[in-house]
């Protein structure tokens, strides 16, 4: 602690406002007019170990504005007066033990101030010393009044330390002081750690007399002590008079967030501003909200998303949240097959624990969150139980969830629970449109660039889209974009310019304060330079002009294309092999059959991961040609059989992705026709559909989904089932401007439009 110090006639003077330093004090101050950061620099830093500044208190803001004014009245106004009689501390700056500690501002001695004068950027003060000599300090301590005073306060002090280490388990350290400083000086200290008003603060500084010092200070610390016990009294009291209901309601209460006034046009803008497209799913949503606006206890819904992964299924779940202005929490089911997960243990377990979803409310600190059950046709099951059949009694719509992705694997008892949403994937202009507007913007800013840094023009998007990615969500485009986001990041990182902040600060150019930064010294005394903006910080680095990608720049990072418009026309070039539409949980995709023969005794071999739907289809195929053989023209005579001596191969490559569904039926029967009658299939054509074995051509889902598949490779021409007419309402325009959509109620009808100048038959046909 430090001791009394002798002071000068004169001080440099630091108002301070509304606060009031007492003596003995540690305190952190923030300079941030040009005054008082010159007043520093030159008073404490170049004076190095001998720094002295006097501080005075402000009432106000007001009154710290006209500081210039109040000063130069001397001790004509209430402040004037107040600090002629009642100034603060002294204080000063130094190093502890020497080593490179922070700096830190010891608070000395009461002043008087005889004089206030302003010379240069702050003020100075004639002062004098209200401090006792050693031998009047002696002469107080042989008072009785003054050793009552003393014995009164100690006692007290001990106290209040006893209630905090009980409390905070602390206080060892303040009660080492209490044994080791002067009680008057111990007053200033105790006393500047409460909460106190201004006034309060300012009649302890005025207690220049030790004895009325301590008299305060004994007030003060019985009356924060008085507070600490009624604060008790009252928390017990509460606490006794709670039932277990009560409880329970109460933390109800408190883990709800109460959900702001629904307004349906923000929440539609909302959620357009987080994603594009999606209108179907947006409308759904602001369904919902426009009912629970009608009827505030209305049961929320539970929706299940399907769609392939990178669509915006998780993102809009979050959206929801935000419309609805409650909190949002994920749970991913990814690989649980143990029921406790969704129900939780039971309490007699050792290592019991709650279910996923009370961790999930417990984490988020609210009991009505929207709830995302992230992958929840992932859950297994085995010996412990079925997780998807314990959320059924999770799923009663009581509680708002949503579900994600491929609805095929979720069990149909819990599918009943649910209302399906399905997310197709998006077109290649919707594909612009979100990486223009969301994907770039979040890119550069995760690599901590700018369009200052890096410009990506919309045809060099096009060229990623169309030659790097085929997927029908963005997850591979944001990739993408991100590769090109790591190479201007380097380019900035070599070329950096750090552009000097000090430059830029036009009233802290000292060379000593330059040589402290430099030093690395941390400052207790926190300087704000004035003239510096966030912007111009940000600007640290700069480089001569911004990374414009270009194709060659595409081909560099993201190595050579990897699809072009040319790869159907080059494997449907030989006879034998079609190109169908399926759907897998990725979405839409083109799937080409192959269909070769040879030596052998009639037997159909099938390759590719095929799941038992599509082998079966394989066979009925197989039987309708060979059984309209003779009508197809494609068998010499009458009863000749087509397998006679040969074997028939059939492959659906892509073998690593398992291929399951009765859509590929049409594709395979045009596969072995083209293959019998030597007959190549037209390359712009893919087709999709169910056959029987007579020959109809049934619906099929997932039409959407698959022509915006057969967009993105090029294709041209896309047969369908006639039934299939109605799903062309939810293709985009666009889209559908761009194809030919021909329709099929009969295999023979496929054929006539999958071959060029119509089915083979019919050139032979006499008709």
């Amino acid at each position: 602690m430090a001791e009394s110090v002798e002071l000068p006639g004169r001080l440099a003077i630091l108002p301070f406002r509304n606060k009031v330093l007492l003596p003995g004090a540690f305190i952190r101050i923030r300079c941030t007019s040009h005054s008082s950061v010159k007043l520093v620099e030159q008073e404490l830093w170049q004076r190095e170990e001998k720094g002295l500044i006097g501080i005075l208190p402000v009432r106000d803001a007001a009154e710290m504005t006209s500081m210039d004014s109040v000063l130069s009245q001397g001790v004509g106004s209430e402040i004037g007066e107040r600090s002629s009689k009642v100034p603060v501390s002294t204080s000063d700056a130094h190093k502890v033990d020497g080593k490179n500690h922070p700096e830190v501002i010891h608070w000395h001695n009461r002043f008087n101030v005889e004089e206030l004068s302003t010379r240069g950027p702050y003020c100075t003060a004639k002062i004098s010393s209200l401090e006792m000599t050693k031998a009047e300090m002696e002469h107080v301590e042989q008072d009785p009044d003054f050793v009552a005073l003393s014995r009164q306060f100690k006692a007290t002090a001990m106290e209040l330390i006893s209630v905090l280490e009980q409390k905070q388990k602390t206080g060892g350290k303040i009660r080492v002081l209490l044994e080791t400083l002067p009680l008057h000086k111990l007053a200033d200290i105790f006393v500047a750690s409460f909460e106190m008003s201004f006034e309060e603060q300012l009649s302890m500084l005025d207690s220049v007399d030790p004895k009325v010092r301590l008299s305060k200070a004994t007030e003060l610390v019985d009356r924060h002590l008085q507070s600490i016990r009624v604060a008790e009294k009252i928390t017990q009291k509460v606490e006794g008079q709670l039932s277990k209901s009560q409880k329970e309601f109460l933390l109800r209460q408190q883990k709800a967030s109460e959900e702001q006034e629904l307004d349906l046009k923000a929440a539609r803008e909302r959620l357009d501003s987080d994603h594009y497209g999606l209108v179907k799913i947006k409308q759904r949503i602001i369904e919902y909200l426009a009912v629970r606006k009608l009827k505030p206890d209305a049961r929320g819904p539970v929706l299940c998303f399907v769609g392939p992964p990178g669509v915006g299924k998780t993102s809009l779940a979050s959206s929801i949240a935000a419309a609805l202005g409650r909190k949002f929490v994920r749970i991913s089911l990814g690989g649980v097959k143990d029921e406790a997960d969704i129900r939780g243990h039971r309490r007699t377990y050792i290592g019991s624990m709650p279910g996923r979803l009370i961790d999930g409310l417990k984490r988020v600190g609210v009991c009505n969150p929207v709830m995302l059950l992230d992958e929840i046709d992932k859950t297994g099951s085995d010996v412990r139980g079925d997780p998807a059949s314990a959320l059924l009694e999770v799923l009663d719509p009581e509680q708002n969830k949503s579900f994600n992705d491929q609805a095929q694997p979720i069990p149909p008892p819990l599918l009943d629970r649910m209302e399906v949403i399905e997310l197709p994937g998006y077109t290649a202009e919707e594909k612009l449109r979100i990486a223009m507007q969301h994907l770039i913007p979040r890119v550069l800013d995760q690599h901590g660039l700018s369009s200052e840094f890096l410009q990506i023009p919309e045809a060099m998007v096009k060229l990623v889209i169309q030659r790097y990615t085929r997927e029908a969500g963005v997850r591979n485009l944001e990739r993408n974009l991100a590769a090109l986001a790591r190479a201007a990041a380097v380019r900035v990182a070599e070329q950096e310019q750090a552009v000097s902040v000090s430059k830029d600060v036009h009233k802290l150019d000292s060379p000593l304060l330059e040589n402290r930064l430099a030093e690395g010294a941390e400052m207790e005394m926190e300087v704000i330079p004035m003239g510096v903006n966030n912007h111009e910080i940000s600007t640290a680095f700069r480089i001569a002009s911004p990374l414009v990608v270009d194709e060659a720049m595409l081909e560099k990072i993201l190595g050579p294309p990897r699809f072009d418009d040319r790869e159907a026309a080059d494997r449907v070039a030989t006879p034998g092999v079609s190109v169908g539409l399926v759907w897998t949980t990725f979405g839409g995709e083109v799937q080409f059959v192959e269909a070769t023969a040879m030596a052998g005794n009639g037997e159909l071999h099938l390759t590719g991961q095929l799941g038992d739907v599509i082998k079966e289809s394989a066979q009925i195929a197989l039987t309708w040609v060979r059984a309209r053989a003779a009508d197809l023209k494609l068998a010499a005579g009458e009863g000749t059989n087509l397998l006679q001596g040969r074997d028939i191969h059939i492959h659906f490559p892509a073998g690593a992705v398992p291929k399951d569904g009765p859509s590929a039926g049409v594709t395979l029967v045009t596969a072995l026709v083209s293959l019998f009658s030597q007959k190549s299939v037209r390359a712009d054509t893919a087709m999709t559909g169910e056959m029987t074995l007579r020959g109809l051509v049934l619906p099929v889902g997932g039409i959407k989904d698959k022509i915006l598949a057969a967009h993105r490779h090029g294709v041209k021409r896309v047969i369908l089932p006639e039934r299939n007419l109605k799903d062309l309402v939810e293709v985009p325009a666009a889209v559908l401007s761009s194809l030919e959509i021909l329709l099929a109620k009969r295999m023979e009808d496929v054929l006539e439009h999958a071959f060029e100048g119509g089915s083979p038959w019919r050139q032979h046909s006499k008709l």
